[in-house]
């Protein structure tokens, strides 16, 4: 655990010396912000938003997976472009110990978020069972976009561009909520999609239990993958 701890440490020690990550952790305070008060506001001043709060609320938590979404795959990515990871290749920790070290403070720090944010939103009264589901749910966005970009991508410039088009995929699922009811699960195959339907249930008072048990099956599924194609080319 120390091992992991350390390994831990380093990275957040790299953020905040890195501006153009460091920037990366304002914009939580920018969602908060959006949802606690300029949304209601607008609102208030616009009824005819009030049907797409739901979808407020999704772009806000979906959004708060893209901080170290974003830094830890730049992290990764610069680690492999300057060959770093040859030497993590060569550490004494096991594979587990290894994708614990670099993505469960990620993951728990994502997790806080979201509890935070559904605590706080204004809109609806949410349940903390139902509350850390998602949020649990939801964070496992992060390990999974992370370990695609960085199995695919050599150098920034590469992690940009596909940084670009994940940011476009995580999203693409809101279109089911514009597609009649009996398409929208068209969209499934997007991970993302799973979370979008729970938290919209959620508003409308419906059971989310097998919605949530489809996201943890399908992004478990794509964790245990990625993070086996990671591990074999990353310290290469």
């Amino acid at each position: 655990m120390n091992k992991i701890i350390k390994l831990a440490l380093t990275d957040i020690k790299i953020i905040f010396r890195d501006s153009s990550l460091r920037v990366f952790l304002v914009l939580p305070l920018v969602l908060f912000a959006l949802i606690i008060w300029a949304v209601p506001n607008l609102v208030s001043k616009y009824d005819f938003l009030e049907p797409y709060l739901s979808l407020f609320l999704i772009v806000a938590v979906i959004e708060n997976t893209q901080v170290f979404s974003f830094i830890s795959s730049m992290v990764l990515i610069d680690e492999k472009e300057t060959e770093v990871a040859k030497a993590y290749g060569i550490v004494p920790l096991s594979k587990l110990e290894y994708l614990l070290s670099r993505f469960l403070f990620p993951y728990l720090f994502t997790v806080s978020l979201n509890v935070i944010l559904f605590l706080v939103q204004p809109f609806y009264d949410i349940s903390l069972g139902a509350n850390l589901g998602i949020s649990f749910l939801t964070a496992l966005v992060v390990p999974v976009y992370v370990l695609g970009i960085n199995s695919i991508v050599q150098n920034r410039m590469q992690g940009m561009v596909y940084i670009k088009a994940f940011n476009m995929l995580v999203l693409i699922p809101v279109a089911a909520f514009f597609t009649p009811d009996k398409l929208k699960h068209l969209f499934g195959f997007f991970p993302t999609h799973w979370i979008f339907q729970s938290i919209d249930y959620l508003t409308q008072g419906k059971t989310i239990g097998m919605l949530l048990a489809i996201g943890f099956l399908v992004l478990g599924g794509l964790l245990w993958w990625l993070s086996s194609v990671f591990l074999r080319k990353h310290f290469l």
